[in-house]
């Protein structure tokens, strides 16, 4: 079996939903960004813009070598890790009884990990010394979101400008001044649940149980970023 490979990939939405973007990179040996590629999609959410962004990296990369994938949306992760084969066995349908939020992406990420070694690791956004991956990832599919305009190594396309300034706290809060990753208006607050009920994600929380806001009402807070795509 070959070496596995490194590389991380994430998504962008100016308004969530607004002008998206997605963007995947792969290092070399010593973890520097070797080769990339980023590209528009239109008016879309966050969610979508982040799938896409891990269907294109899987597409574009070598099946049969080992993959490590670094993102830092937990949405995208646990609906091809966690939520995936509940989804199917309830035939596309969520623990609620719900159509599954961008099935038609979700499957086809799921064919293209069918057989693959690929190992998911979460790394956390905009953190001082962060993942260096994951931040030109970031820093890619902003671009993309904003320029409308496909980028990547293969076109010559300069690497993505350095992200502006962003103090401390602000980046402790969320991804983008849009707001936190994914919720477009949601937040980072957890409370204890007065009540019993159920998340987006189809599962129910008891009270008493932390819970924070998205952008269909209360949930997880590891949900928190899931949205309707």
């Amino acid at each position: 079996m070959r070496e596995r490979v490194v590389a991380a990939c994430d998504g962008a939405s100016k308004g969530n939903p607004g002008p998206a973007g997605w963007a995947w990179v792969v290092a070399d040996e010593t973890g520097t960004p070797a080769r990339w590629a980023a590209g528009a999609l239109g008016r879309n959410t966050n969610n979508v813009a982040e799938l896409t962004a891990l269907e294109r990296l899987l597409a574009a990369t070598d099946p049969d070598t080992p993959l490590e994938v670094r993102m830092d949306s937990q949405y995208a992760m646990k609906a091809v890790t966690t939520w995936l084969p509940g989804w199917k066995r309830n035939g596309w349908k969520t623990a609620a009884g719900k159509p599954v939020a961008n099935q038609e992406l979700v499957a086809r990420i799921d064919e293209l990990l069918t057989g693959r070694s690929v190992e998911f690791r979460y790394v956390p956004a905009h953190q001082v010394d962060g993942d260096r991956l994951n931040d030109f990832a970031d820093r890619a599919a902003s671009q993309a979101a904003v320029v409308q305009e496909a980028a990547g190594s293969a076109l010559g396309s300069p690497q993505p400008p350095p992200a502006p300034a962003v103090p401390p706290a602000r980046a402790a809060r969320g991804k983008s001044a849009s707001g936190p990753k994914g919720g477009g208006g949601s937040s980072t607050r957890t409370l204890k649940a007065k009540f019993p009920g159920r998340c987006v994600c189809g599962r129910s929380y008891a009270a008493g149980e932390s819970i924070a806001r998205n952008d269909q009402g209360w949930g997880h807070p590891e949900c928190r970023t899931t949205v309707a795509g």
